[in-house]
This record gives C-alpha cells, structure tokens and sequence, in this order.
C-alpha cells in the first residue's frame, strides 16, 4: 500500500469497530429478529408470467380462511403521485414504484406482486395464496435492448409515450434518450491513423446481499406508521413508503436496524408499503420476509444491455476521437442507471472529440437498480476492453498508452463537466511502480494457459444531506447520533473524524444510529458518499461542541470566550499560562453552566469529487473445462485520506471480489418466457473465498480538498476494473476476444473449439 505520512492521531489508525462484538456474537438486530404482540406474517402472490393482462382476481375463499387477517390487491393502493424524486442512487416515482411494489390491470415481470396477505403463520399465509384465483390473459415478453426499440415492438407500459430520437417518435419501450457531444467526432476519426469499432453485450446481474428483504409495519391507532426494515437509508424509505401509501412523511417512523448487504440493491422500498397495508387492515402489526427466488425476480438487479465503443487514435498513441452507444435495460419501468454510464464511459481518458448516445429501455424483467457505481461496471467493461484491443492492434504497451491519454484536472468528462484535481495519473504511476506489473506472468502448469489484464475504472463520488448530533457525557466520553445506515464500516469512519477534532481517542466516542424520529435527516448510504458527507457533519458538528465549550468555559474562568484556544483536545487562555484544561476533566465541571453539553452539524453538498482505479489480474484457464482461476491480483485506487485503512482495503476487496463474478459466472439467466431460471444461490455463481486468492491493495493517498480530511468515497471505484481487465487476461492466454459477458466455462470452451 501507498500511504502519506499520517499527521493525526485518530484518522489514518485501526481501531475496532464499535459494532464489531454485537456482530460476531450475533446479539446484532436484523429486521427479521423483530418480534411483536400479535404480529401476523405476510405471504405475497406473484405473477408465472412476464407480461399479461389482470383479467380478474378473486380473493374470496383466502379471506375466509381460517387464520388469515387481512388480503390486498392492487385495488388498496392509489394511484401515486407521477413525480421523480432523487433517493441517493437512482430516482423514485410514487406512482410507477406503487405499480412496480402490486401489479394493478396487468403484470410486466415473472414475479411481479399481483396480491398479498396476512396471516397467523407463514404456512397459513402460503396456503391462502393458493386460494386466490387470478385469470390473466398472457401477452408476448420483451426481454432484450433490440426486440425494445424496435417501433413495432410490443408495448409494455401503455402511459409511455416513447421519445424524440433525430426528428423521429421513438418505440414506446424507450424510457428516455439522450445525447452528449463535444468538439467534432466525425472529423476526430477522420483525422485518426487507427479507427476500431466493437459490440459488447451484458446480461442482469444482482447484488448478492446475503439478507432478503425483510419488512415489519406496525400501524398505530394514532395514525402513525413504524417500520423495521432492511434498507440503505432510513429517510429515503420513509419517504418512498409514505408517497406511495399518500401519508405525510411525519407519520412515518423507520426504526433502526442492522443490514445484512445491500451494495444498492436495498435502496428501493419493495415490501414496505405492502406491509403496511396489511397492518392497516389487520390492526396487527405485520413481518414480511422474502424468499430467495423472489428477491432475484422482484428486486430490483443491476442492467444489462447493449454497448458499442468506437475510437480513432493517432500514431503517436493519442486519443482524437471517441462515440459510445448505450442501450441498458431498465427493466419494466425504465430507469436505467444509463444516464451514470454516460458519465463515466470515457472518464478515464483525455479524449478530444467525444460524442454518447444512450437509450434507457423498457423490457419485461424487474426494474433495475443500483449495483455499486451504478452503470459503470458495464462501461468500463466495454471502454477497457476496446482499449487493450488497440494496443494489441498496434503493439502497443497497455499501460504506457493509459498514462500518455489519462485524465487530469481540467479534462472535460464525456457529459460535459471539468474534473478538478483528481489522482488517475497517480493510480497509473502506482500501477506503474508496483510488484505485480513488473514481476513476470506467471508460468504455465498442467497445460493451463495463463494471462495477464489490466483495466481502470471510475466513478463519482455522492455528497447529499447528513446530520450528526453529538453529546458530551460526564467522564468526557461522546455519544454521536447518524441516521446513515452502516454497510461498510461507516459507525468508526464518521466517529473518528469527530475524535480528531475534539482531540479523544476513538474508543471514547460511542456511534449510534437512531430512527428517523431521533436525528435529523440523513440521505442514503450509498454513492460512495457516507464517509464524505456525514462525516464532514460529524466534523462540523465537533467544532460546535468546541464552541460550546468555550462558551462554557469562559463562565467557569471568567474570561471571553474569544480568550480560548483548543488544541487536540485542550482548552487554554491566550493570556495566561496558568489557566489550562483538557475536554475530559471539563466534561466534569459543567454543572452550573446551562446543563448538559450537545450540538448539531449538517451538511448539504453537491459532490465529493471523484474517484479512480485501475486492477492487474493474472489468471490461468483450464483449456479442458473451460475454467478460469484468479492467480493473483492487484486493485489500485485513490482514496484520498484513508480514514480507516482496514475498512478501506475490504471495501476495495470486496468490489474487486464482486467484479471478478460478474465477469466470470454471474448472470440472470432468462428464457423465451422471460422467467430466470437460476434464482437461488446454488445456481446464481458468486465467488467464495475458496475461489479468490488474496487480493493485494494498493492505496494512493491524493487527498481530496474539498473535504475536512481530504475524503474520497472509495466503496464503488473498485467493482468496476475487474469486468475489462479479466477480459484483457482471458484474450493475453487463449488469444481469442471475449466481447459478452460472463465469460463463463462454455462460453471460453464454444471460443477455444472455434480457433
């Protein structure tokens, strides 16, 4: 690893996370190990088809079944207000998340919720499904980017209008269109010496969060709402489940509790509402648990979809000219995270003439959501690959043509914006120095073939609201209150920040997360913002806890508070010597001051700037069976100040790991009828730690200016190199291009038969 000399006692340490033994003794509360009085148990019909009309539902004989409290259909819901609203990583429309959460006149995805119940005990619940008759009358699927555009296709959302695409009206099937286009691309390529051109294509893939999706709602006889669920960000899901059951926010309470994975997958309410319906017409409160297959087919995966690069370069290896056409599924309401793709497909280089169009698709598959870095993983598959092609064309070395075009401070991003200082020259010169880049490849063994890869990634980083309360105790210890739930290690990141302010070790401040009713508003944990944003609160809110103090001390010495200075965690008079006192004894001293001491920080922030890596892989492949094995890798990045080191390298382990599956196995894997057919973890093929070696890090330290401590978001940078950079290996030891993912064993065997 690459670490600048630490010049603070708190931030760059190692502490133990606060969390840590409630977790590994399993004394940590999840939604579903919420137990109350007379709680009934939800069970959810869903559609075995992927388009069809709702002739007729008839709930008859499941109401009268004994043990069974209450039946919902579309019916119970409104319609919703039809307005976007941004809830971290991605947009929210009551109305389409209302359709998309209980299918109303017809079903759009196999699994689509068409009614649900409550009822004594699970078995109960599954037993009045099977007593619910719906009729519905089956229409043909449209399950991928090209059958979608198609002017002709069939339409899926009847209220779509369709789009403006060169003076014409656009299929209905597409959500949205846009272009970007910057200097001149067509007389880039023709002033090119090298122009190359490729497809790629990508199917779904899911987050591969190890909790289902767990809601428990309690309608209170006042009216109020309280929630327990599984989510990435508490306001966010009460503000999602309050516009689509049409309540003011205020009646919505969502309590605290611990999540078990996410990645952007839980940043979207699914059961929620459905709960809470349920509670309402029950007057029980009501736990809903996903099974497995239904969080793969009614959640919310990552896009899949088609891409095409096309780039012009000169002799001297620069970049002149570079088009991308993007076209992502954003399942059966749109909502593609395309227009992020936009954003990052030439974010790594400094390219002249760029011009993108991209297409957010409707097709008959679950509404896609975020997957970390949100769209980025797809193209940096497509832009690196196309890069190692052109070397490989022109004998060219990958990583000195990566430096000679990176982006710097300055280079205008593909939709438009100038990037300030960024640290992708840095990565490149880490890459450059490291270990792994300058040892030999591997030697090959039992007749496997061995490769090497390498690719760079990029995403931007999230700023939002946050809100931290702190509070001083008696033995000079600090309670700080957040709302951003903790996914990766956030509870220590936000709480040291505040301890290199007041000067305490980390071990002295005691991180809680609060529900909504308990501090203020917090946005979602993801977008690689929560270190950054509710950080820079817990900061601000520090230095008001200081100038509390100071007040406070200036009543005790009887001097002005201007008089005081404070120094890692140290009050003193300007004036005279004598008069010194650290924050712990003063803790003790405040009685007869104004009562106990606690102050608020905020933060409202457009961008925690940007973030860059680039990975080295070495792999070997089985020529019999078609199987790939990792050898060894290398994940590059720049994380600005690495608050916490330990959580920063399994942050970018963890993304490596995951990029490494959705490259190799990973996969919805969907018929003609548009049902998956791999819905469980037995046959959806993540990565284990018996598939992985170890996975060296190096972090480069260019700290971030725009924050306190100079943070970068680092949690999603790191899931996108892998994709490209595996392809880049497999093509170095077979010889042969791999342009669709995954790059699964009979995929690599059908290659190998044909060369």
């Amino acid at each position: 690893m690459i670490l600048k000399n630490n010049k603070y006692n708190v931030i760059g340490t190692r502490p133990i996370r606060h969390d840590g033994l409630e977790k590994v003794t399993g004394k940590a509360v999840y939604s579903a190990d919420v137990q109350l009085p007379n709680m009934s148990f939800g069970a959810i019909l869903r559609s075995p088809y992927a388009h069809a009309k709702i002739v007729s539902i008839d709930t008859s004989e499941a109401e009268k079944l004994n043990g069974v409290f209450a039946v919902i259909t579309g019916k119970d819901f409104q319609t919703g207000i039809d307005k976007d609203i941004e809830i971290g990583e991605g947009i929210a429309n009551f109305k389409w998340d209302s359709m998309n959460i209980m299918a109303r006149d017809k079903v759009v995805y196999f699994g689509h919720a068409v009614a649900a119940v409550a009822a004594k005990d699970r078995n109960t619940g599954l037993q009045a499904l099977k007593k619910i008759k719906v009729e519905y009358e089956e229409l043909p699927p449209v399950l991928d980017v090209d059958e979608a555009v198609k002017k002709d296709s069939v339409v899926i959302q009847d209220d779509f209008k369709g789009v403006e695409i060169n003076g014409e009206l656009s299929s209905k099937n597409v959500a949205d269109y846009f272009q970007f286009n910057f200097g001149d691309v067509d007389k880039g390529f023709k002033d090119s010496d090298y122009v190359i051109e490729k497809d790629y294509s990508m199917p779904m893939v899911h987050q591969g969060y190890i909790e289902p999706h767990v809601a428990v709602a309690q309608w209170g006889e006042d009216g109020r709402l309280t929630l327990w669920t599984s989510t990435q960000g508490a306001f966010p899901v009460r503000t999602q489940t309050a516009g689509i059951l049409g309540m003011p926010e205020s009646r919505v309470r969502v309590m605290p509790a611990e999540i078990g994975g996410g990645f952007g997958g839980k940043t979207r309410v699914y059961l929620t509402p459905l709960a809470a319906m349920l509670s309402k017409k029950s007057n029980r409160p009501v736990k809903i648990v996903m099974d497995r297959p239904s969080v793969f087919d009614a959640t919310g995966p990552a896009p899949g979809g088609k891409i095409k690069i096309k780039i012009g370069v000169t002799k001297d290896m620069k970049i002149k000219s570079a088009y991308s056409d993007l076209r992502l599924e954003g399942g059966a309401f749109g909502g593609s995270a395309v227009g992020a793709s936009a954003k990052c497909v030439f974010s790594c280089y400094e390219i002249e003439n760029t011009k993108i169009d991209g297409y957010d698709l409707v097709v008959n598959k679950p509404k896609s959501a975020a997957y970390r870095a949100p769209g980025s993983p797809q193209v940096s598959f497509a832009m690196e690959v196309t890069i190692d092609e052109i070397c490989n064309e022109n004998g060219w070395d990958p990583l000195e043509f990566r430096i000679k075009n990176a982006s710097k401070e300055g280079t205008r991003r593909g939709d438009g914006p100038k990037f300030p200082k960024i640290g992708n020259l840095d990565v490149l010169d880490a890459v450059k120095k490291s270990k792994h880049w300058n040892s030999d490849k591997p030697a090959s063994k039992n007749g496997r073939l061995v490769g090497r890869g390498i690719a760079s990634g990029y995403w931007m980083n999230g700023g939002g609201k946050s809100s931290v309360t702190l509070s001083l105790n008696d033995d000079g210890t600090v309670t700080l209150l957040e709302g951003s739930s903790d996914i990766g290690g956030t509870r220590p990141s936000i709480a040291m920040q505040a301890a290199e302010i007041l000067g305490l070790n980390a071990t002295e401040m005691f991180p809680r997360i609060p529900d909504t009713d308990g501090v203020g508003y917090n946005g979602m944990t993801g977008g690689s913002r929560t270190t950054f944003a509710t950080g820079w609160a817990a900061v601000n809110a520090a230095r008001n806890m200081i100038k509390e103090l100071k007040n406070r001390l200036s009543m005790i010495w009887e001097i002005e508070a201007e008089e005081i200075a404070f120094d890692n965690g140290n009050f003193s008079s300007k004036s005279d010597s004598e008069l010194s006192i650290n924050i712990r004894d003063l803790a003790k001293k405040l009685d007869g001051t104004g009562g106990p001491v606690s102050s608020v920080g905020s933060v409202d922030l457009d961008s925690s700037t940007h973030g860059f890596g680039t990975h080295i892989v070495d792999l070997e492949i089985d020529p019999e069976t078609g199987k790939t094995d990792i050898i060894k890798y290398t994940a590059v990045q720049d994380v600005g100040r690495a608050i916490h080191p330990s959580y920063v390298e399994g942050q970018i382990q963890g993304g490596a790991a995951q990029g490494i599956g959705w490259a190799l196995n990973e996969e919805y894997f969907i018929n003609e009828k548009g049902k998956m057919l791999n819905s469980s973890y037995l046959d959806y093929r993540m990565p284990t730690a018996l598939d992985l070696p170890m996975i060296d890090t190096i972090l480069v330290e260019n700290e971030n200016p725009e924050q306190p401590f100079g943070v970068r978001g680092v949690g999603e940078v790191p899931i996108c190199p892998p994709l490209g950079a595996i392809s880049n290996a497999i093509k170095d030891a077979l010889g042969i291009r791999l342009n669709d993912l995954p790059m699964k064993p009979s995929v690599i065997l059908k290659a190998l038969s044909k060369k």
